[in-house]
């Protein structure tokens, strides 16, 4: 990165002292804004900074960009490929890190961001700590104020595609801002982008002023006394020095163009880089193998049989259609069961005789349904696991590449510890289930506790997620042999989605028959 370029593009207003800073402020004299400042806070809302959980999207001025959605960032084999590309910002105080974080991100124009702050990796103050800091006299500023083994920790799963406890997860770029962002040796090494924010020290300070007596609640007295006791000489001793290894750096903020423009560039020419290609990949892999073991097929009794006639049947009215597809999920539900780990037990009869049974471990049993059509198999399951947790995954079709895309995801808490049904109505060429089983290996979940459940999957999309996920249970009421150039099962079933919810056309879901990933 050109760093002398950007600072170039700024050099001329900062050397003046003040100079346009930022997309709140006109340009004024230190003393003149000074001025208009309030001699006495408002009523006073917290003494000391406190972690905040990021929020699962980010409202920018233009849209709202959710943080959960990407596209594949792994291989046919199911391993993770894509690191997220992270873009570390460092500067003063004040000086406009999170505008510029958030100036970045809208112009990428890219729907998987994830912004993390530094602020959310403070240390937990002690009740002498919080003392301090209601006089001022607490050093937020200071290294040790950070828990950087956390930080660390965090930023390096985030990168590798992992959850964060739950609510921060699939990032294609993290964009990580905050005052010492450069000052630890690990960190640095997971940064792929290192980005400084130049802004006039007096700029810096009346941002200070404005935000700590405004927002916070402080008087301009213990604000000043804060800022000439720790602020300041911990940006001369600890931030300003890590310039040295920055790639850019950005004079002015969020009002210099030129070097968010560069950086934006930069960042789309990497991600180019990264795309990966699943649904060409399973095409051609796996032909003419045998069925795996992990496979298991409903038993093709007459009745089984007759209800496929049923449902595969094109003049079947809708009513039909729902009425014995629900018979088939029933079924494929109990089945699954089956497959649990079971237990020896005795109990007692009302008729004063033991009984010798079998009975579930006490470990919970979550499901997960594939948006949109394998949330119509949540009712059966319901139906037959009492107080059974359930969540959901949305993926869809790019249109434009053809590949599966994650754009929502709500889970259980600690669903790591559980077994999952995870629930999709047909599976063509397995990249929407394999991206399904690589979220949960994301959220820990123990890949032979995944239980991959379908009314009809083509023999493609069985080997697809077998091969990948050779431990996840795949189990199923019939398997197709082929799938045509569209990745439609023959001789399939339709788009079950359509058929199943009364909607026409092509369904823009990502669905496994009709329209699979």
């Amino acid at each position: 990165m050109a760093a002398a370029a950007a600072a170039a593009a700024g050099a001329e207003e900062r050397r003046g002292g003040w100079g346009a800073a930022g997309p709140e402020r006109g340009p004024g004299s230190l003393d003149s804004l000074l001025s208009r400042l309030p001699l006495t806070p408002s009523p006073r809302k917290r003494t000391a900074s406190q972690c905040k959980p990021e929020p699962p999207l980010l409202r920018t001025s233009k849209r709202t960009i959710y943080t959960a959605g990407r596209p594949p960032w792994y291989s046919e084999t199911g391993a993770p490929v894509d690191e997220a590309f992270v873009i570390g910002l460092c500067g003063g105080s004040a000086s406009g890190k999170t505008t510029v974080a958030t100036r970045i991100i809208e112009a990428l124009d890219v729907p998987w961001v994830v912004l993390l702050s530094m602020d959310s990796f403070y240390k937990v103050l002690d009740e002498g700590q919080q003392a301090l800091a209601a006089r001022s006299d607490y050093n937020f500023d200071h290294p040790d104020a950070f828990d950087f083994e956390l930080l660390v920790s965090v930023l390096r799963k985030l990168k590798k595609g992992k959850s964060v406890k739950k609510t921060v997860y699939g990032a294609n770029v993290i964009v990580f801002e905050g005052i010492l962002a450069f000052a630890n040796k690990e960190l640095l090494k997971l940064l792929d982008m290192k980005v400084f924010v130049d802004t006039d020290s007096d700029i810096r300070l009346v941002r200070r002023l404005q935000r700590d007596i405004m927002e916070r609640g402080r008087d301009i007295v213990g604000v000043i006394k804060q800022y000439n006791k720790f602020v300041k000489p911990a940006f001369e001793q600890y931030i300003e020095p890590t310039v040295q290894v920055a790639d850019i750096v950005v004079p002015r903020g969020g009002e210099n163009f030129v070097a968010l423009d560069l950086i934006v560039q930069h960042v789309h020419s990497q991600l180019e880089k990264r795309e990966i290609t699943v649904r060409a990949a399973l095409a051609s892999a796996h032909q003419g193998q045998p069925l795996p073991k992990t496979l298991s097929v409903l038993e093709n009794t007459p009745q089984v049989r007759g209800m496929h006639t049923i449902i595969r049947n094109k003049d079947t009215t809708r009513d039909e259609f729902i009425f014995y597809s629900k018979r088939l999920m029933r079924l494929l539900i109990e089945h699954a069961l089956s497959f649990l780990p079971l237990k020896s037990v005795t109990v007692e009869t009302p008729q004063g005789t033991t009984y010798e049974g079998k009975r579930f471990h006490r470990q919970r049993i979550t499901g997960v349904s594939i948006l949109r059509a394998g949330e119509t198999m949540e009712q059966a399951l319901t139906a037959v696991c009492k107080d059974i947790r359930l969540g959901k995954i949305l993926i869809q079709t790019n249109h434009d590449t053809g590949e599966p895309e994650l754009h929502y995801l709500r889970l259980p808490k600690e669903i790591g510890e559980d077994y999952v049904i995870l629930m999709d109505s047909t599976v063509s060429t397995g990249a929407a289930a394999m991206m399904a089983v690589r979220v949960l290996l994301d959220h820990d979940v123990q890949e032979d506790k995944i239980f991959l459940l379908s009314l009809l999957m083509a023999e493609m999309g069985v080997h697809s997620v077998a091969y990948a996920f050779p431990r996840v249970r795949i189990i199923t009421t019939a398997v197709d042999k082929r799938i045509n150039e569209e990745f439609h099962i023959i001789p399939g079933i339709g788009n079950f989605g359509d058929r199943y919810f009364g909607t026409d056309g092509p369904s823009a879901w990502c669905e496994s028959d009709g329209m699979d990933c």
